[in-house]
């Protein structure tokens, strides 16, 4: 078996951190998150969670960061309804299959409203959403398939339906039926925005 670079070992460092991290946060909230419980967790000392980002305020960055990348894999559709409603669907989707680090996500993010020191970082993820989901609703209307609409206004209301959606989820798995509510959301929003 051939020896792994140090960029290989340093990456299976990363991701086995980023896993301990997440799994600290669904069993307590961001509370029971710590440089040196994290490196407990994963089997390294604290020192190797500082020397790979820095702070808590880094690591929850991260966090949130990688959780959320590609959370809808195939969106190869051109900006517009489509790929909007693609959007749509595929999120609601991926929470059945959603594993701790997502939970994580979401758990940090309702909880970034009372920790300043975390604000700032789900400030940013839910603008970088917003913004992806105005430039489809924009491009939408500039294509003649979306209706005149403010897409600034569209893509908040888009966001919050998805991150409540989410959040009763977690916290009530029986109570959303997640195959049958993409299929009615996905036709709410088009019903909604095509012209």
């Amino acid at each position: 078996m051939p020896r792994r670079t140090q960029a290989e070992r340093r990456a299976q460092t990363g991701v086995a951190l980023l896993a301990a991290a997440a799994d600290l946060v669904v069993e307590g909230g961001l509370g029971a998150l710590t440089l040196a419980r994290v490196g407990e967790r994963a089997g390294y000392s604290r020192g190797i969670v500082t020397h790979h980002f820095g702070s808590k305020q880094a690591l929850v960055a991260a966090l949130a960061r990688t959780t959320q990348s590609g959370f809808v894999p195939g969106v190869d559709h051109a900006p517009g309804l489509e790929r909007l409603l693609f959007l749509v669907d595929g999120y609601i989707g991926a929470l059945a299959g959603s594993g701790p680090a997502n939970r994580a996500f979401l758990l940090l993010w309702a909880e970034s409203l009372t920790s300043p020191e975390i604000a700032e970082t789900f400030r940013a993820r839910d603008a970088g959403f917003r913004a992806d989901l105005r430039a489809d609703v924009a491009a939408g209307i500039a294509a003649g398939t979306v209706r005149e609409v403010d897409p600034d206004d569209t893509a908040v209301a888009i966001l919050g339906q998805l991150r409540g959606i989410a959040l009763q989820h977690h916290l009530d798995p029986a109570a959303v039926d997640l195959d049958r509510l993409r299929g009615a959301v996905r036709e709410q929003w088009r019903r909604a925005l095509s012209p």
